[in-house]
């Protein structure tokens, strides 16, 4: 390997470094504030590594891994929330009786499942992703286990992650089986070469991948492990869940179908266009029946990616490629900032209670007249989730939108509008209930040093980024745009 191919994965081999070190520091001086701060550095020196890695993209440093802007823009989205994260869990799991140390650890691990995942150009590398992601994320979700919730979470996320893998797997299986090759930009070529021998094994090798990414990102009908899971996981390791995990997983998914041209197989697209209608109007139908945030904010997530999944369908039509991987890259980052908000806040609101969170809508009322300034921030997650304008929620889905006008997708587009429509009432409830006046004791809700930081940053970015998009829509249009 190569001086220039050695530099290129600089940044995973520093954060495996320093989870090793923090590994060792946990066995001879278990201190909490010790471990986040490793944690912290960690994440703050991988994004930096990633800047000399700047000056040799594209580079192929195996046929595994390869480092190009796509992989840096969505390697830097993740790293940016799992240290969001890392501080929200800090304040979460300080006052909980348990050593918590090896959380912090996990966290690191899956981190480094997701960077692999994004930069992946081969089946072996993306499952090795998948699966350091998923085993770090199963124990994540169990983690506090006083509680009966966590551990019924942690199971149905193993059960369900685990069957996903194994479409995933077996679909691969089937394509090597007759193309013997499994790199991204190969199995183009395998579909020609075994277009009549072969199209059978071909086609339900990529039906099973495709069912199978579909169960990892809990679009409907493969959604049914989300609203548990959401609402038994701990708070922190449910925003790592719908951001971290989900965002890299789509970005392995758009890189494996755009760069074989499975994007533009008809019966793909039909396929994708059946999951993201049914996303958008399940998600926002059963979110109305919801009196548990936690649940809400599932919901949501499953519409969002049937939203998502409109500018992944683009990609697959003549002409859309280029502006539909644009779109989705500015949506996740819009979806990304805004669900870490919405997690923050219902972070804080669980703080006083070691038990369970604060799930349950009735947590919230009158949270305008205890804490204003925490249910303003809250409000603009919502109006951002909603896609109101001058959020950054609302460039997302105007992205969204215009991607889906440009390749005349108008029934989705329909669905979208109706979907939309829909999300607005159940972000006003909740939104309605913190201005409720509540006249029973209610406990006091202190905002600690580091959720507050990444509350104030996060509702920073929502309206900065929502009246100015500019930078963000020249990061990816810099570096999002070499995949094409």
């Amino acid at each position: 390997m190569s001086d220039q191919q050695l530099l290129a994965i600089l940044p995973h081999i520093l954060l495996t470094t320093v989870i090793l070190i923090q590994m060792m520091v946990i066995a001879f001086a278990r201190n909490l504030r010790t471990t986040v701060a490793i944690s912290v550095i960690a994440l703050i020196l991988t994004g930096l590594a990633f800047i000399p890695v700047y000056s040799l993209i594209p580079i192929m440093v195996t046929p595994l891994i390869v480092l190009d802007g796509y992989a840096i823009y969505y390697s830097g989205l993740i790293l940016m929330s799992s240290t969001a994260v890392t501080l929200m869990a800090y304040d979460y799991f300080k006052d909980r009786g348990e050593k918590q140390d090896e959380f912090f650890m996990l966290l690191l691990f899956a981190t480094l499942g997701a960077l692999i995942l994004v930069c992946s150009s081969h089946f072996a590398s993306m499952i090795l992703g998948l699966e350091l992601l998923g085993v770090s994320i199963y124990t994540m979700i169990s983690y506090p286990h006083k509680g009966l919730l966590t551990l019924e979470a942690a199971l149905k996320y193993l059960i369900l992650s685990g069957v996903s893998s194994t479409f995933i797997l077996f679909g691969a299986a089937l394509i090597y089986a007759v193309g013997g090759k499994l790199g991204f930009a190969e199995l183009a070529s395998v579909a020609l070469e075994t277009r009549d021998s072969g199209e059978i094994f071909l086609t339900a090798g990529s039906a099973l991948i495709f069912a199978g990414i579909m169960f990892k990102l809990s679009v409907t009908p493969f959604h049914m492990w989300t609203p548990d899971v959401y609402e038994g996981a701990p708070a922190p390791v449910t925003a790592f869940v719908a951001t971290v995990s989900k965002g890299a997983i789509f970005a392995i998914t758009l890189r494996l179908f755009t760069s074989s041209n499975l994007i533009e197989v008809p019966s793909i697209l039909t396929g994708l266009s059946v999951v993201a209608i049914l996303s958008m109007l399940v998600g926002n139908l059963l979110a109305l029946r919801q009196d548990n945030v936690k649940r809400i904010l599932a919901y949501s997530s499953i519409a969002h990616l049937g939203y998502l999944m409109v500018a992944f369908i683009a990609a697959g039509m003549i002409g859309g490629k280029v502006l539909a991987i644009e779109a989705s890259s500015y949506f996740l980052f819009a979806y990304f900032i805004t669900t870490l908000g919405a997690f923050g806040v219902v972070t804080i609101v669980s703080l006083p209670n070691t038990e369970a969170d604060a799930g349950d809508i009735s947590n919230y009322e009158g949270l305008f007249w205890r804490r204003p300034m925490l249910a303003i921030m809250f409000t603009l997650t919502l109006l951002s989730l909603a896609g109101i304008p001058l959020t950054v929620g609302f460039i997302g889905k105007f992205y969204i939108f215009t991607a889906g006008v440009t390749t005349t997708l108008w029934l989705l587009l329909s669905v979208v509008i109706i979907g939309s429509g829909i999300g607005i009432f159940y972000y006003l409830r909740i939104i309605f209930a913190m201005t409720k006046r509540t006249e029973t004791d209610v406990t006091k809700i202190e905002i600690p040093i580091a959720g507050g930081w990444v509350m104030a940053s996060v509702t920073a970015a929502i309206l900065f980024f929502g009246i100015y998009p500019t930078p963000i829509v020249n990061l990816i249009n810099n570096l999002v745009l070499s995949i094409t």
